[in-house]
């Protein structure tokens, strides 16, 4: 007669279906495995662990004592990677089954500290000589984003970023732009010089034609009122584009 414990389980214990249990009841395999990520992580940073398992590192506090990793690699197959998963609109999150306001307020809680962090290391600071970390910054708000974000970035006359302001939102592939509220808002701000930023959310950053229209536009008003525009860049998934770089100002 086979022993019980000798009896095969009708699953793997790291892979169990999502059950909630009684409050204050964690099954030891859970918080095992709980323990092992937080112990890998720790060990070796971010770079130790996939993406779906930082998911669950995520996961793990707005989902106490349930199976985080099924929620985790459904996350990742409706978006992609971690920082599209982090930065998807809450209303497409909240369509899937699992994800409730605890888990959208702790993605959001990630993404809002990752640009706050990535924001803190441009702002009062001489963009030229930081141009990296400005890129870097460029690329943890906005090559993530569903639709367009257009972005001017004002600057004094030491070109020290004085103010990063959202100007306007638009679709999957456009987004409105008045050059006059540019150059406007930048004399408000006291501001010398600028720079547009606009994301492409096909991943492409290669310009339109009406993203080059747009900027000889604001070209112009900037001419006009004596700032000097330095550059624009289009985010795109894994690189950007300088119009500056690519002879288009």
């Amino acid at each position: 007669m086979t022993e019980f414990a000798e009896q095969p389980l009708p699953f793997d214990l790291d892979e169990a279906l999502p059950v909630t249990l009684p409050k204050g009841r964690t099954p030891s395999y859970m918080a095992d495995h709980r323990k092992r990520l937080r112990t890998r992580f720790m060990d070796g940073g971010a770079a130790a662990l996939p993406d779906y398992e930082m998911l669950e590192l995520v996961l793990f506090r707005a989902i106490p004592r349930q199976d985080v990793k099924p929620l985790a690699h459904l996350l990742m197959g409706e978006f992609g990677d971690f920082n599209r998963v982090v930065s998807a609109p809450p209303e497409r999150l909240r369509a899937l089954k699992g994800v409730g306001d605890a888990v959208i307020c702790e993605l959001k809680i990630i993404e809002a500290a990752a640009q706050r962090l990535a924001r803190a290391k441009v702002l009062n600071k001489q963009v030229i000589s930081s141009w990296d970390a400005l890129l870097d910054y460029c690329h943890t708000t906005m090559a993530h984003r569903e639709t367009e974000q257009f972005r001017v970035l004002y600057l004094d006359r030491k070109n020290v970023l004085i103010a990063d302001e959202e100007q306007a939102k638009g679709t999957v592939d456009h987004v409105p732009v008045y050059p006059r509220e540019v150059a406007k808002r930048a004399l408000e701000l006291n501001a010398s010089a600028l720079i547009l930023v606009h994301n492409h959310p096909s991943g492409d950053p290669t310009p339109s034609q009406s993203d080059i229209d747009m900027t000889e536009q604001i070209e112009t008003a900037c001419q006009a009122l004596g700032l000097t525009l330095h550059d624009h860049l289009i985010v795109g998934k894994d690189r950007e584009i300088s119009f500056k770089t690519e002879g288009y100002l």
